[in-house]
């Protein structure tokens, strides 16, 4: 999600420097999508071109192509108010916003909400999905945990009376209503004749809110920049919100990423205050809610440090609902989206971040420890101890991964470095002083154990000003985004080297100006813009979703992707949004047969408020607004997702 518009850009682009330091070209970027291309292609040329491709030529070209990966039959493009899904699936609203996780949940009611009744109900604008399976229950139905967080919340779509940029409107037990609608929730799943349902009531149900009480570890827990007057050890911090994208590490935990956590604060730090200047490349405070007028640690001119506590990935034992969470520093301080995981070679674990904002960076962190399947555990702490990189994309198709770590090179005291604190704490500054390149807006990346391939998710920035390209993001006023795929050598995820490439760049392909590179066998249904979250499949197939798809005039949704042979860089329309929705968190279980969207924000758009959304789906009842929700995805005849 993008709210970053009240937030400070990068300095090395905002002062007009390169942004990758002894550029001596730039390297062209058309080689992701030409790699795939084995023939000589006037077609490809023709397509990347805007200009229209002759129908007997690409039916032969076609007819000298392997099978897709996909089989599934392609949806059209278009804009309306309920979702859509690819012929012979079906698509169910798993559990809405209000939903009871209990039986002692109060029933959903719009038009009188309460904290205490959110902290009983499924969240709002479900974001990251993950999923852990557990044992079979006793009549052999497959059950699991839903891991679903809660990224924002719109206050204008979920109250009555409220306008948008309305904080004179907000009330106190409305800002405690978001604070518990934030966080996420973990839900026992059951899978019948009837299809997956939750569980209600289960032992494993648990909602994590802004209030939750959490447990700082790693290396700045504890140091006097996490220290505030009701947690003077810095150690203990309530809560966690903006929780975008995240994970499921090898041994079953939740990983939590926080991202715009800056839009949830107010107030002014005094002239001259130390954490100023951290808090403006941050982007603290952004005042989009109106949480600080009621609650202290939500201004920062009474607690300063507060914003410190949060932009962290968040380690959640989802089996142990009585377990403290843990806000894991090692892995950096920025707005965290996605934590997805990956085990090395050697055993040691890696976690891939983007840091979504116009011109912010692309991090793995590598653990120190490895990881032994049926030994670690939740409590084993292996992501507290470790190297955290930021990527430079180099001109000749390398990736360098320059480790943050205080002492070597400029992170010393003489930048304002006295420990591996203050380099996790600002992670982003340490970045831009080892010199990192400025992306796209980095979101999801996934990578693939099967093939040591890691693809990130560059949803747009259409901030980039002619003169700023470089080799990986290589368009000014970039509005429809690009993927990248990097290549970790012989599979070895830790590397401090890797390769990269462009998959494709995102766009209209008849439009020339746009500059789209797509597979000329992309249909005009097939290519997507704003590429957001994704997911590999059992069968190591690529799925991407879209957050801004609907600026090029049809909904956000879910595409298939491939990403070897002669369709490399080809995409699939499957699923498709109502008006006002981005989709996130694609998750498939483990064997490809069940895939769960969330829906985010429906009914949102120019204007739209609790009495007059843009729809409201799912329920389409006057009484209640649009609400968002997480789907479930089958085949009506059963079988592998994707065909």
């Amino acid at each position: 999600m993008d709210q970053s518009e009240n937030t400070t850009a990068n300095p090395r682009i905002a002062a007009g420097a390169e942004t990758i330091s002894d550029i001596i070209e730039r390297r062209l970027s058309r080689r992701g999508f030409l790699g795939g291309l084995t023939a000589v292609s006037g077609l490809a040329l023709a397509a990347c071109a805007g200009r229209p491709v002759d129908a007997a030529a690409a039916a032969a070209h076609e007819m000298k192509r392997p099978a897709p990966a996909f089989s599934f039959p392609e949806i059209a493009r278009a804009l309306d108010q309920t979702h859509h899904v690819s012929e012979g699936y079906r698509a169910d609203i798993l559990l809405r916003w209000g939903d009871p996780l209990w039986a002692d949940s109060p029933a959903f009611d719009p038009l009188n909400q309460s904290a205490e009744a959110q902290r009983r109900q499924f969240g709002y604008n479900c974001d990251y999905v993950g999923f852990v399976t557990l044992d079979p229950d006793t009549d052999g139905a497959p059950r699991g945990l839903l891991c679903v967080n809660h990224e924002y919340t719109s206050t204008q779509l979920m109250f009555p009376g409220i306008r948008e940029d309305d904080p004179a409107g907000i009330t106190r037990e409305i800002a405690l209503t978001e604070i518990a609608a934030h966080g996420g929730t973990v839900v026992e799943i059951r899978r019948s004749a009837e299809g997956w349902k939750p569980v209600i009531g289960s032992p494993f149900n648990r909602r994590l809110t802004a209030d939750t009480p959490m447990q700082i570890t790693g290396p700045a827990a504890g140091d006097a920049r996490l220290v505030t007057g009701e947690d003077p050890a810095g150690r203990n911090v309530l809560g966690t919100m903006n929780n975008c994208a995240g994970g499921i590490t090898p041994w079953g935990t939740y990983l939590m990423a926080e991202e715009n956590i800056n839009g949830n604060f107010l107030g002014a730090l005094p002239e001259g205050h130390p954490e100023t200047d951290n808090h403006k490349r941050m982007g603290v405070p952004g005042g989009w809610y109106g949480w600080g007028k009621f609650i202290d640690r939500f201004d920062v001119s009474k607690q300063p440090n507060e914003p410190n506590r949060f932009g962290w990935i968040v380690e959640v034992d989802p089996q142990d609902p009585a377990s403290t969470p843990k806000k894991r520093t090692a892995l950096g301080r920025f707005k965290h989206e996605g934590a997805e995981s990956v085990v090395a070679p050697d055993g040691r674990v890696v976690v891939y971040c983007g840091d979504d904002q116009r011109f912010d960076y692309v991090y793995k962190f590598v653990t120190a420890g490895r990881y032994v399947p049926g030994e670690t555990n939740a409590d084993s702490n292996l992501l507290d101890d470790g190297t955290l990189y930021v990527a430079r994309f180099n001109d000749d198709g390398t990736v360098t991964w320059l480790p943050l770590v205080f002492g070597p090179g400029p992170l010393t005291p003489a930048n304002g470095f006295s420990s591996q604190a203050d380099v996790v704490i600002e992670a982003r500054r340490a970045g831009d002083l080892l010199g990192a390149t400025p992306m796209d807006r980095p979101e999801d990346v996934e990578p693939d154990p099967k093939t040591g391939r890691v693809y990130v998710m560059l949803t747009n920035n259409d901030r980039r000003k002619p003169g700023e390209e470089n080799a990986a993001n290589p368009r000014h006023s970039n509005r429809f985004g690009h993927i990248i795929e990097i290549t970790e050598p012989g599979g070895d995820f830790a590397s401090e080297t890797s390769t990269w490439e462009i998959l494709v760049r995102c766009g209209d392909p008849s439009i020339a100006e746009v500059g789209a590179t797509w597979n000329p066998l992309t249909t005009e249904n097939g290519w997507l813009a704003s590429p957001d979250n994704c997911a590999i499949d059992a069968q190591g197939r690529l799925w991407v979703s879209t957050d801004g798809n609907d600026d090029t005039g049809a909904a956000d949704g879910l595409w298939a992707l491939e990403t070897d042979g002669q369709r490399r860089g080809t995409g699939r329309h499957f699923f498709r949004c109502p008006i006002g929705a981005e989709l996130c968190g694609p998750r498939f279980t483990p064997d490809g047969e069940t895939l769960f969207l969330a829906v985010q924000h429906p009914g949102d758009g120019e204007g739209a408020n609790f009495e007059s959304p843009t729809t409201r789906w799912p329920d389409f009842s006057d009484a209640s607004p649009p609400r968002p929700s997480v789907m479930v995805i089958t085949r009506i005849d059963g079988g592998v997702i994707g065909g």
